[in-house]
């Protein structure tokens, strides 16, 4: 285990790009509403890239006033309303996660939704993080 959780592969499954198909974690959990692209004022960003960086920094934010880290998510749930401007997004929505969360995939459901409650938002991203004990 390694910060207190523990990636789930079978034997014999392929290794996950990007994410894990499951992880076991011990400690205090912590549980994250979902976050959109919008910053301390309540602006958009305007493009979806721009929205997905603004919403995992909101994360990042989060995480530190509980005394926590990227590297103790263990789950993240992305509902985006365009689900090719994901795909054709793929490389840069990459760096920017690389870049707030390093090399750390926790498991990951990505889901496309006809609208998120905020106007004009294009992706919301929910968090569950657990510190280890």
């Amino acid at each position: 285990m390694t910060n207190g959780q523990r990636i789930l592969l079978p034997e014999g499954w392929p290794q996950p790009k990007g994410y894990a198909n499951g992880v076991m974690a011990q400690g205090t959990q912590i549980f994250l509403g979902g976050q959109i692209g919008w910053d301390e004022q309540g602006r958009l960003a305007h493009d979806f890239v721009g929205q997905v960086r603004q919403a995992l920094d909101n994360i990042v934010r989060l995480l530190k006033e509980a005394g926590a880290a990227p590297e103790h998510v263990v789950r993240l749930v992305w509902y985006v309303t365009d689900i090719d401007a994901y795909a054709a997004s793929l490389k840069q929505i990459g760096e920017v996660y690389r870049s707030l969360f390093g090399r750390h995939y926790p498991s990951m459901t990505l889901v496309q939704v006809v609208r998120l409650v905020e106007a004009g938002a294009k992706v919301e991203i929910e968090a569950t993080a657990v510190l280890p004990d």
